[in-house]
């Protein structure tokens, strides 16, 4: 009995201690909110070493990734295969949510004019070329070790695994640097983890306490249908994908890991905070790390079904405020093409995705009016938005593994592979 005790905690006492963090947190948050500022350095603590972590442990894993790549996983297949499935699950979560508007359609919430303009930063003179450019490249190497640069980073690292993995015998030293590199991270990464149930708990206390009473304001009845077709996206179709890539045993190993990674998108709302957690995560999935190291970083910037969602719950409220029509045949296509782009340019960070709202009003020519509803929306779904844009990196990995590799993972073998 002892012993059954004793393997029950080794597994599952760190996902205890971060239920109960979470738990007190939130309980703090609701009935002690004027603590909350006091909790939140605590949060910001860890988020800074996990902000900290993920630069060193995206190159390594990445770069080491594509280094060993060998002829059975080759790096065109998978590509192409992570492309696919990125695209597909970003536009059904799109379609998903253009039917539940259809059949629930909500008002727009009355907006206040002085909006918050201080997070429409950047020079006027900026063209959208201008932002594509600095999105993808930087002109000066210690930008890249910048998280606001990880598209521009993960595209370094990725040409630097391609260089190791070409450069044949003369790399097999710096191809094992790389390897070497990734383990150690992996391992930083544990450490850091073990502060997990204090510094989530913290900023539990501080959504809870801060976001928690808006979210029964003027925006209720949108972001309730978001929050419910979120939870309805996150439970059912992940389940399907998990489905999918790995039958009924798959269903249960993403389920049964990935109560960290769901912990962690909420409260830090940062889908690249919540990347080292989803990498830890990944071989107990069943994900090979030639399919992890690639699909997880690049999923962190790439691919974001939450966004997707937002994107048109937020085009929606903000045609509804000035009183044009949504569900009109051009601007439906509109959207969802809208809605692609700001999938991708919606970065890693949190409440990342302003630049994304200025794309979507640029291309609508929508007046200035719709500009605080669609911010302050944006703000308010991020924790439900955050969630499925990491959560949904690792089932798209799980995905892109079962058609990349030809076969459904089997409970046990990929894992013993890595």
């Amino acid at each position: 009995m002892e012993s059954k005790r004793s393997q029950f905690f080794q597994h599952y006492g760190s996902i205890l201690l971060l239920l109960l963090g979470i738990v007190l947190g939130s309980v703090v948050g609701v009935f002690f909110p004027q603590a909350v500022t006091w909790l939140k350095p605590l949060g910001d603590v860890f988020l800074n070493l996990l902000f900290a972590a993920v630069v060193p442990l995206l190159f390594f894993a990445i770069s080491s990734a594509v280094a060993n790549i060998d002829g059975s996983q080759k790096l065109g297949r998978i590509i192409s295969t992570m492309a696919g499935v990125f695209l597909s699950t970003i536009i059904i979560a799109a379609l998903c949510t253009v039917v539940a508007l259809w059949f629930f359609p909500v008002e727009a919430p009355e907006v206040p004019a002085d909006t918050v303009n201080e997070l429409l930063q950047g020079s006027p003179n900026d063209t959208w070329g201008d932002k594509l450019v600095r999105f993808v490249s930087v002109d000066e190497f210690y930008k890249l070790l910048s998280r606001e640069n990880m598209l521009a980073f993960v595209i370094f690292s990725f040409l630097t695994g391609i260089a190791a993995m070409r450069s044949g015998e003369a790399g097999g030293a710096f191809r094992k640097f790389l390897s070497s590199g990734n383990e150690v991270m992996k391992h930083l990464l544990i450490l850091i983890m073990k502060i997990a149930p204090v510094g989530l708990g913290a900023y539990f206390a501080y959504q809870v306490g801060t976001i928690g009473p808006e979210l029964f304001g003027f925006y209720a009845k949108p972001l309730g249908l978001y929050y419910v077709l979120g939870a309805f996206y996150f439970f059912v179709f992940f389940s399907i994908y998990a489905y999918v890539a790995g039958g009924k045993p798959g269903i249960d190993r993403f389920w049964r890991n990935n109560i960290l990674p769901s912990a962690t998108a909420i409260s830090t709302c940062s889908s690249i905070a919540t990347m080292p957690v989803n990498l830890a995560a990944a071989p107990r999935m069943g994900i090979p790390a030639s399919v992890a190291n690639v699909v997880i970083p690049l999923g962190t910037t790439l691919h974001k079904n939450g966004s997707s969602m937002s994107s048109i719950v937020k085009i929606y409220v903000a045609f509804v405020l000035i009183g044009r029509d949504f569900f009109e045949p051009t601007t439906l296509i509109t959207a969802l093409g809208i809605t692609v782009l700001v999938s991708i340019v919606a970065g890693g960070i949190p409440n990342g995705g302003y630049i994304g709202e200025m794309l979507m009003i640029s291309v609508y020519g929508l007046p200035t009016e719709a500009i605080p509803a669609v911010m302050i929306i944006g703000t308010l779904v991020d924790p439900m938005a955050t969630l499925l844009n990491a959560t949904g990196d690792t089932v798209a990995a799980m995905l892109v593994s079962r058609f990349a590799l030809g076969r459904k993972m089997q409970d046990t073998d990929l894992i013993e592979r890595e």
